[in-house]
């Protein structure tokens, strides 16, 4: 439950299985947060993005009320949501592990099903130039 009046505007940039990623999606869950989710595999131009908007390239990322909290876990964003007043702390179970890696399984399941690059215009190279 938000702690604040007003919910927080969440953009979440993540892979679709990832124990990070889930991490992240169980913590904004548990305290029934609504968020924009941006598969950052399947779609390649949310990667894109994410690295455009973040400055780099690690997973989770999220852009809370405008401001970037990059390559966290959910823990981490559970921490900084309670620090800055936008959820009430909890201790109920968010049922998944918080600080967990991608398994070698989950990695694997993810480069088959990738999507082929889209004709965005831009690649990886322009944005890490």
């Amino acid at each position: 439950m938000a702690a604040s009046d007003q919910a927080p505007a969440i953009t979440a940039w993540m892979k679709p299985s990832c124990g990070w990623s889930n991490g992240v999606r169980a913590v904004l869950a548990k305290y029934g947060l609504s968020y924009e989710d941006k598969d950052i595999i399947n779609i390649p131009d949310n990667y894109i993005e994410m690295v455009m908007k973040t400055g780099q390239r690690f997973q989770p990322s999220l852009e809370i009320n405008g401001e970037i909290v990059a390559d966290v876990s959910g823990e981490e964003l559970e921490q900084y949501l309670i620090a800055r007043g936008l959820v009430a702390a909890s201790g109920d179970d968010a049922g998944v592990p918080l600080d967990a890696p991608c398994t070698d399984e989950e990695h694997a399941a993810m480069a088959a099903r990738m999507a082929p690059p889209t004709n965005s215009g831009l690649t990886l190279r322009d944005i890490s130039d």
